[in-house]
């Protein structure tokens, strides 16, 4: 009697086994299986993966949206007089760039940056005899909103007379960033 016993049970066991073993493989936690990321944003292991110009748990902010609005300026550069004035950052396609009119209170045209999470950067670019690059960063003590702050650090030279105006940009000259509140 122990036999027969002894010939069910054992292949009993291994194919309970193996049962047990396939279910609990195919039942592994797939940490992307409740993510929906935004804009094209893509789930690894748990968290999006967001395409330049979007940011957030899930891709749900556009990196531009913070920057927009009117901004006044507080400035006072290397070799000019304190200022106070009013410039505009607009939406600009793609997601990753913005556009800045009156820009050191100087410029009739538009003056192109790019964004990068907290960063807004301004590409070298020449117009209306002046040349024109910097860095800037948004900061808050709670969110950005109708209460942003820029800490802007940039260069303007005049191609004419190689007159540099530095706002805060090289260090060691004394100048200051320009500060701009919404």
């Amino acid at each position: 009697m122990k036999s027969p016993l002894k010939k069910i049970l054992i292949p009993a066991l291994v194919t309970i086994s193996a049962l047990f073993s396939m279910v609990y493989m195919s039942c592994k936690n797939d940490k992307c299986k409740t993510i929906v990321c935004a804009y094209g944003g893509v789930c690894n292991q748990g968290a999006c993966i967001c395409p330049s110009g979007y940011e957030g748990t899930n891709c749900e902010t556009i990196s531009n949206q913070k920057f927009l609005g009117n901004w006044q300026v507080f400035e006072k550069g290397s070799t000019t007089n304190a200022a106070q004035y009013e410039i505009a950052i607009l939406v600009d396609t793609p997601v990753t760039t913005v556009t800045i009119t009156n820009f050191h209170n100087y410029f009739t045209s538009s003056v192109l940056a790019y964004v990068n999470h907290d960063t807004l950067t301004i590409p070298n670019q020449e117009m209306e005899g002046k040349v024109i690059f910097g860095v800037g960063y948004i900061y808050t003590s709670s969110t950005y909103g109708q209460f942003g702050a820029i800490s802007m650090r940039y260069e303007f030279i005049d191609t004419a007379t190689g007159l540099v105006d530095d706002f805060g940009y090289y260090p060691g000259d004394l100048s200051l960033p320009s500060a701009w509140n919404k």
